[in-house]
């Protein structure tokens, strides 16, 4: 059996390692004003109380797909009040990591403000179905399936860290507004040192505890799901974004998973129990076959895109 370490006895392993990468962190981290991405001068006022104009898609000529998923990601930034229970309950708010849990709350809490802030001001989206969905979204809460285990959050957080900077990075791009992209890759440069910050703390727990941790790196990358799986339309939203190419399956293994696998160095850590050996090959299966399942998407979405071209 995996010796396991209680979450107390974890927590305070870490401790040295959370104050330095939080010090690393203040370091590299660079202040931004979210109103310094917003073309305030382009704001109008809506019907309603206002007396505006009323919402239309030729407000911006965006498409479906670009507002779509300008609509997820901002989503997932919005469930903020969710996601620091999470990790305060997980964490602690003891000390350094105390510290780290503040301190990421503050820096997610701008993307939120100037995604809807942007979005609003050009009039990408409708703003009535937006708050609809903020409202439905946010009331459902959020509960990571790793909830409460420090282990397997550390572990999610790594991936889904570098998952979120992928999108924001893909949808900015993919809505061929400078301004928006901008905006989108600033706050992918936070996403990444939060990517950074609990990738370095997962690579210390793999050395403290190695056979504990594969086995919560397997779990995670199995069962792996997006924070904003729970958005109304998800599904429909995700399958659009992955045949335009803002996150397939093809991202999540080579631009998310690969480099955080190879940085902790699973297939060269020694010392491995006969479980965390049969998790990790388990992972190397795993990893396989959603290799296959990226090459028949992609086999899919070409003889698509081919049949759409000849219309």
């Amino acid at each position: 059996m995996v010796k396991t370490l209680g979450q107390t006895e974890l927590l305070r392993e870490l401790d040295q390692v959370v104050a330095g990468e939080l010090n690393r962190h203040e370091r590299a981290a660079k202040e931004w004003f979210p109103h310094d991405y917003v073309p305030w001068s382009l704001g109008r006022s809506f019907d309603g109380r206002m007396g505006g104009d009323q919402w239309s898609q030729k407000d911006c000529e965006i498409s479906e797909v670009a507002r779509s998923a300008l609509i997820v990601n901002l989503l997932t930034e919005d469930n903020l009040p969710s996601y620091h229970h999470e990790i305060a309950l997980i964490f602690g708010r003891e000390h350094a990591w105390g510290e780290w849990v503040h301190r990421w709350t503050a820096e997610e809490g701008r993307h939120a403000m100037a995604m809807r802030d942007y979005m609003l001001v050009t009039r990408m989206v409708d703003p009535v179905a937006l708050e609809r969905f903020r409202m439905q979204h946010m009331s459902a809460g959020y509960e990571s399936a790793h909830s409460g285990e420090l282990m397997g959050s550390l572990a999610y957080v790594s991936f889904q860290e570098l998952a979120t900077r992928v999108s924001h990075r893909n949808t900015g791009k993919f809505t061929n507004d400078p301004m928006c992209e901008s905006l989108l890759s600033r706050i992918a440069a936070d996403e990444n040192l939060h990517m950074i910050f609990y990738r370095n703390l997962m690579d210390a727990a793999l050395q403290i505890s190695p056979d504990q941790a594969m086995v919560a790196i397997l779990d995670v990358v199995k069962n792996f799901q997006m924070p904003g799986s729970g958005i109304p339309g998800f599904q429909r939203k995700a399958v659009e974004m992955a045949v335009e190419g803002i996150y397939d399956l093809r991202q999540h293994k080579e631009e998310v998973l690969d480099p955080v696998l190879r940085f902790w160095k699973v297939f060269e850590l020694q010392g491995l129990s006969a479980q965390g050996e049969a998790a990790r090959t388990d992972l190397a299966h795993f990893l396989e076959g959603l290799e296959k399942q990226a090459l028949r998407f992609e086999d899919k979405r070409d003889t698509l895109r081919a049949r759409m071209a000849l219309r």
